[in-house]
């Protein structure tokens, strides 16, 4: 059985971007390619609405590109243990505080967050 993971909005992004000038943005974005195209396979891969959400927001065409890459991903529901689970990653401080201020209600958002079930 494959090791199930959960997928985060920044993932899809940085494959389905264009690439950047920035040498460290540039690098997330060919090590996340390199992942994408090597290593997906190794895992039952998911994502939420929420993520669906995210990933439509923005440049029209861009938000498209990143739709189409999570269209076969199957979707969990968000549900009272997804909260608590947040709650519990949120209290643990592994989320670095600078990151916190962009963080809403049961998401967390702006931050990678791979969480094997």
């Amino acid at each position: 059985m494959k090791p199930r993971l959960y997928l985060e909005t920044t993932v899809p992004s940085y494959p389905t971007s264009r690439p950047s000038r920035d040498l460290i943005i540039a690098g997330h974005q060919q090590i996340t390619r390199d992942w994408w195209e090597r290593r997906r396979g190794d895992f039952q891969i998911y994502i939420s609405q929420l993520v669906l959400d995210e990933a439509g927001a923005g440049d029209p065409m861009a938000a498209r590109e990143r739709l189409r890459v999570l269209q076969s991903l199957p979707l969990l529901d968000i549900t009272p243990e997804v909260a608590e689970l947040t709650s519990g990653i949120l209290a643990s401080g592994k989320i670095p505080a600078k990151l916190r201020p962009t963080l809403r209600t049961s998401r967390l958002r702006r931050c990678t967050v791979w969480i094997s079930c």
